[in-house]
């Protein structure tokens, strides 16, 4: 069943920080995806603070090439989409997830978000594959570009996929093709307007099959000041006919061939945000993650030292043991 658009839920709407939705009858909400948007730290502001994710950075290959995009394989201090500290095998994936979910079990998020795109790698599929026979009841989040989309989502089904980031820059073709210089689909190059029609139809048929399949889908619109600013509503109005969930508009960081725009101001970003709202729920909370970030989404700790890591791991044990303590106590005075 789809999702409801943002004037047809009474629910109370998990990404919102609990604001009520506009009232409608007869709607019933499906509580196990219900469950999954509130335990979901980008899908729900409320989770950010009590539950976190994890990013499996196996899915180097990209086969777009977006001219914002600069993918960095070995990078240790920068804060953005497409670098990671280092390409993880699905084995080392695994072990990760395994240190990971013991160390720290907040996490009930496992997703992979590049550095490259997920579905144009055969290791993202393997990886998946590991961790779910191993943590058969974990969430799994997947971020595209999209142009896979339809033929890949078989896969992410069988996967049992629940989430899924598609990220959207434009439902034009001749805007899109001012934002990607080239896609690669199925050994064949396609620049401009002609890789753009491509990519953007594949997007969007492939949320409208991912959303029949049940999938939580997310859009990501980077901002770009000049060419796509005047554009994102019709973004927002095209996903909203698909029952996409929620919309992330993100800053552009210039770089690569956009390194020469302006980022968005704050005010622009929130006034097209505020612009989209009426169509779509918008994320207002994103961190623009590392493709290996893990924890909180306020709290990367592939970004923090050792000692820090160690002592949240202390601090988790602690109040482990004083919520056995508790629950003990009330036990006994039950009975």
């Amino acid at each position: 069943m789809p999702f409801p658009s943002a004037s047809d839920c009474s629910l109370q709407d998990p990404s919102a920080g609990g604001k009520n939705l506009l009232e409608e009858e007869n709607f019933t909400f499906d509580r196990d995806r219900y469950r999954i948007i509130a335990e979901h730290p980008c899908y729900s502001e409320n989770a950010r603070h009590r539950f976190g994710r994890m990013h499996l950075a196996v899915a180097p290959k990209c086969n777009i090439q977006c001219n914002f995009c600069v993918r960095d394989f070995a990078c240790v201090n920068e804060n953005r989409p497409g670098v990671t500290m280092e390409i993880l095998t699905p084995a080392e994936a695994l072990e990760k997830v395994r240190q990971a979910l013991s160390d720290y079990p907040f996490i009930k998020v496992i997703g992979v978000a590049g550095p490259g795109d997920p579905l144009a790698n055969e290791e993202t599929f393997e990886a998946l594959r590991l961790v779910r026979q191993e943590f058969p009841n974990i969430t799994f989040c997947m971020s595209t570009n999209g142009l896979m989309l339809p033929e890949k989502l078989p896969e992410l089904v069988k996967l049992g996929v629940a989430t899924l980031t598609v990220t959207i820059n434009a439902v034009d073709p001749e805007i899109q093709g001012q934002i990607c210089e080239y896609v690669n689909y199925h050994g064949k190059i396609y620049r401009g307007v002609e890789g753009a029609r491509i990519q953007i139809k594949n997007q969007l048929d492939g949320i409208e099959a991912a959303v029949r399949e049940g999938i939580v889908i997310k859009v990501n619109t980077v901002l770009v000041p000049g060419i796509n600013d005047g554009h994102v509503v019709e973004i927002a109005k095209a996903v909203r006919e698909r029952e996409v969930y929620i919309m992330n508009i993100m800053s552009l960081i210039p770089q690569g061939a956009f390194a020469h725009i302006r980022a968005p101001t704050p005010e622009e970003r929130q006034a097209t945000q505020d612009a989209c709202e009426p169509y779509v729920r918008q994320m207002r909370h994103c961190r623009q993650c590392r493709a290996d970030a893990y924890g909180y989404i306020d709290q990367d700790m592939s970004q923090m030292s050792e000692e820090r890591r160690n002592l949240i791991k202390i601090q988790i044990r602690e109040d482990l043991e004083k919520a056995k303590e508790t629950l003990n106590k009330n036990g006994k005075e039950e009975s």
